[in-house]
């Protein structure tokens, strides 16, 4: 699995990416089919008033890409809940990817 991380408008630390691989985990633990994974941190600047920081992952899987985005007022909480987003949307498509292949049994099986 290969794991890109950039900033835009932001300066990418070596202790921020550290956290970014280790929420990561969490994802990968579940489903082990990941082929890579691209991350995008940034700072969203509507206006002064209104500064958010955002965080985005696109993940490749076999047949299959996942694309997921957080907004939060600080860019560690954007990555928790980005990671959180990613962990459902990676289950959701482990079960898919699992009832298929039962279904195929059960075809062959009859």
């Amino acid at each position: 699995m290969n794991l890109m991380i950039t900033g835009h408008h932001v300066d990418v630390s070596p202790a921020l990416r550290e956290y970014v691989e280790n929420k990561l985990e969490r994802v990968v633990r579940h489903f082990d089919q990941i082929i890579d994974i691209a991350v995008i941190l940034g700072v969203e600047k509507p206006s002064e008033k209104d500064k958010r920081q955002r965080a985005e992952v696109n993940v490749r899987l076999k047949g299959n890409v996942i694309h997921v985005e957080h907004f939060a007022e600080d860019l560690y909480a954007a990555i928790d809940g980005l990671v959180d987003k990613l962990d459902r949307q990676v289950l959701k498509h482990k079960s898919k990817v699992q009832d298929h292949q039962h279904e195929a049994i059960k075809h062959v099986s009859e």
